[in-house]
């Protein structure tokens, strides 16, 4: 929302502040401040006096314009909305426009240009289309930033639609600056009008849609252009003045943030109605569409047809024309969520919607309709009937909180005098009407439907005292950490590892497609959990694992010429059994190519070998893999990751359909761990040894065996051998002949690489070659294997 300087000095004395500081009042105040919009330096009114054509260029024009110097400037331009006697925006040179592009005088296509006519957009505005013609009455030579003031762009939250006004928000500057208001002759002198209450010529069908609707008639009035100053107010923030009537609704609006909307009474037949519309009824707007309507929606009806989509906008075949005479003004309290619903769902949003949408004063709408009618009798011509007609609830039901000063002290942390707290709280127009026992009754201002609970009252003191100004007090200590600390944790410490050998970690959605659930390579048997209500068909159940999204991901990757693809997500699982259960997981994804060492200088896909590389580099100790019993469609080989005998999770490595289907040049290995299993089984905390003092020996062995041995039956074999010397062993040959020629093909050959190394003393060859030989003995003893 777009708020002018000029027009909150009508309500408020700002003469003491420079822009930024009121840019600080209003965010102490809680309003966020988007922006601060000027007018650039060096931007003149300007009038044009001469017109020729370009002599080389058929869509530039030569323009003479008057400048209040001696001699009149020339200019070349490109826009064509323009006459001689037109006053416009005239950049001088060394004007700066457009994000900061500075005007020079150069030549265009040979002819000097001695600075540039402005459209609105090039002045920070909307409307582009063409130059901006300002009012005749402007004085040429004036800076446009003497005439269209300072402007705050401001976002203001949901909870406030009582700041979606100029008087809102002079309202809070006024409070947190201990400022009063001024009296404004538009709202705080306006006649008491006789209210009388019509149910038959106004018929609302659903009291909860809208709670009160009121007419306001003014015959004889004479539609022209707004005088000068209502048109400069609503050109400051971005409106277009359409004509005197429209443009008093407009400025009510912004005003005191009541909508409003005027109908030409002579297009009106019969009563007027507030119903639901009529399934498939159509409706043209203002904006020129037409829309289809559904019973849900809201509109404003004569015996005909449709004169407006309630609260939204108005009809075009309903509107003031310049031949109107009469017209009714609408002032009215819809239902915020009616309003949202319908503007949401046909995709027609308006300053009016907005602000019903989060809720307007239901005690102003009877006085924004009394300020639109002065304003249209003295700016029209118009004669104002003495009754409002209306229909519904007029007298609304006052609030009030009941809040314990003590406990306010007590919350805040401040030492704060009752005194005090009625000035602050009485600036919000929140006023004390009684006290007893130290409990005080606060009547809640109509505008205020955000206070509802003592709470909200503390907020407010402690926003206008100064978050600031609350002293700092420690109120416990820490505490121990939770399972959920302790996850966290955890999960941060693999993130830092994985990052650091070149993993990137993904974010997906906890919800994927029937179709994706047989990706869930890595994950349990467990059935998926379907959604009873889904979004859509791509959002049908819970995940049971992350496999699926790290799978659409690579192929995202891989559509984009990635080859290298080294991915991981943590996340929430979810299976059912019994009930539905949901574990933390991490998933691990590699394919492409990786260079394995320095000498290797030909790049080589990744494979099941690298995967164990990096799951023991995550983990920090020795695992296993075993090949799994159960295998997916859509994989290829499946293993199950064994940590000190506890399955912590599964591998496998993609079937080649499936890695066609995502166009991979590469074979995929993925892998998921069971995160709470893995955190019972090891320790995140950094271990340290000491660097070996005294040189190691290796001895490597070669040995013959079935091929129903695996590696993991050699590891633990070899583990399982009690050696105090046996520091570590690897596996660094594989060899089998499928056609028998050199090794039966019944058999494989393994060779490994044994470590020895004493911590307490240099070892000598005998003893090494003594716990060497019953390593061998215990490799012939527990295996079928023969040493070559």
């Amino acid at each position: 929302m777009k708020v002018s300087i000029d027009w909150l000095g009508d309500h408020i004395d700002l003469s003491d502040y420079n822009d930024d500081e009121i840019s600080d009042l209003l965010t102490f105040s809680g309003i966020e401040v988007e922006g601060i919009i000027k007018y650039p330096d060096k931007v003149i009114v300007a009038k044009i006096t001469e017109i020729e054509k370009h002599p080389d260029a058929d869509k530039l024009q030569v323009c003479q314009v008057a400048d209040g110097g001696k001699t009149l400037r020339q200019i070349v331009c490109g826009a064509t909305n323009f006459s001689i006697g037109d006053k416009v925006p005239l950049a001088l040179p060394g004007a700066s426009v457009m994000d900061n592009f500075v005007i020079k005088e150069a030549k265009l296509r040979g002819v000097e240009s001695r600075g540039m006519l402005c459209s609105q957009a090039e002045l920070g505005g909307l409307d582009g289309d063409g130059l901006w013609i300002l009012p005749s009455e402007y004085e040429i030579g004036t800076s446009l930033n003497k005439i269209y003031p300072t402007v705050f762009d401001l976002e203001i939250t949901p909870n406030r639609p009582d700041c979606l006004s100029h008087v809102g928000v002079a309202r809070e500057l006024a409070a947190v600056c201990k400022k009063s208001l001024k009296n404004h002759n538009n709202q705080e002198n306006t006649s008491n009008p006789l209210i009388k209450t019509n149910e038959e010529n106004i018929k609302i069908e659903d009291n909860q849609l809208c709670s009160l609707y009121t007419l306001r008639r003014i015959e004889n009035v004479k539609i022209e252009p707004s005088p000068q100053w209502l048109q400069s107010k609503l050109e400051s923030i971005g409106l277009r003045p359409i004509n005197n009537v429209v443009d008093i609704t407009n400025y009510v609006m912004m005003e005191m943030g009541q909508p409003l909307h005027a109908f030409d009474s002579e297009k009106i037949t019969g009563d007027i109605k507030v119903r639901k519309a009529n399934k498939e009824e159509t409706f043209k707007a203002l904006d020129g569409n037409e829309y289809k309507l559904q019973p849900e929606d809201l509109v404003i009806s004569d015996e005909n047809e449709a004169l407006a989509l309630a609260g939204i906008m108005g009809g075009a075949n309903s509107g003031v024309t310049d031949k109107t005479k009469e017209v009714f003004i609408e002032s009215a309290h819809f239902n915020q969520s009616a309003i949202r619903k319908s503007s949401k769902k046909l995709g027609l949003s308006s300053d009016s919607s907005y602000r019903f949408e989060r809720g307007v004063d239901p005690a102003q709408v009877v006085k924004a309709s009394e300020m639109a009618a002065q304003l249209i009798k003295d700016l029209a011509g118009g004669k104002i009937f003495d009754e409002v007609i209306t229909c519904g609830t007029y007298d609304f039901p006052p609030r009030s909180i009941q809040m314990h000063l003590e406990k306010c002290k007590k919350i805040l942390g401040f030492n704060l005098e009752k005194d005090k707290m009625t000035e602050i709280l009485g600036n919000l127009g929140i006023i004390a009407l009684s006290h007893e026992d130290g409990i005080t009754d606060w009547s809640i201002p109509s505008f205020r439907n955000d206070l509802t609970r003592p709470e909200d009252l503390y907020e407010e003191v402690a926003r206008i005292l100064g978050i600031e100004k609350i002293p700092s007090i420690q109120r416990g200590w820490f505490s121990k950490p939770s399972d959920a600390d302790k996850l966290h944790d955890f999960v941060g410490h693999f993130s830092d590892k994985l990052s650091s050998i070149g993993f990137h970690e993904t974010r997906s959605l906890k919800l994927i497609s029937e179709s994706q659930i047989s990706d869930c390579i890595c994950s349990s048997n467990k059935k998926a959990v379907g959604l009873k209500n889904p979004l859509s068909d791509d959002l049908t159940h819970l995940r049971p694992g992350l496999i699926a999204s790290l799978l659409r991901i690579a192929e995202r990757n891989i559509h984009q010429g990635t080859e290298t693809l080294r991915l991981y997500e943590t996340g929430t699982v979810f299976t059912r059994g019994k009930e539905i259960e949901e574990r933390q997981n991490i998933g691990l994804l590699i394919s492409g190519p990786q260079n394995r060492s320095w000498l290797n200088k030909k790049p080589q896909a990744a494979d099941f070998f690298d995967l164990s590389g990096v799951l023991e580099r995550l983990i920090g100790e020795s695992i296993l893999l075993s090949p799994s019993e159960s295998k997916g469609e859509n994989t290829v080989i499946s293993c199950e990751i064994i940590l000190k005998d506890t399955i912590i999770g599964k591998a496998a490595q993609l079937s080649p359909a499936r890695s066609r289907r995502m166009d991979a040049n590469f074979p995929i290995y993925t892998a998921e761990l069971d995160l709470a299993i893995i955190m019972e089984k090891i320790s995140t905390m950094d271990r340290f040894t000491e660097l070996p003092k005294f040189p190691s020996i290796r001895r490597d062995i070669s040995m013959e065996l079935p091929l129903d041995i695996t590696n993991n039956k050699i590891i633990s074999t070899l583990n399982n051998i009690n050696s105090d010397i046996l520091k570590s062993f690897e596996l660094f040959d594989y060899f089998h002949d499928e056609s028998g020629e050199k090794l039966n093909n019944e058999k494989k050959s393994l060779a490994y690489s044994l470590t020895y190394r004493s911590d307490e003393r240099t070892l000598k060859s005998e003893e090494v070659d003594k716990a060497h030989n019953e390593v061998l003995k215990e490799l012939k003893k527990n295996l079928d294997v023969n040493f070559r």
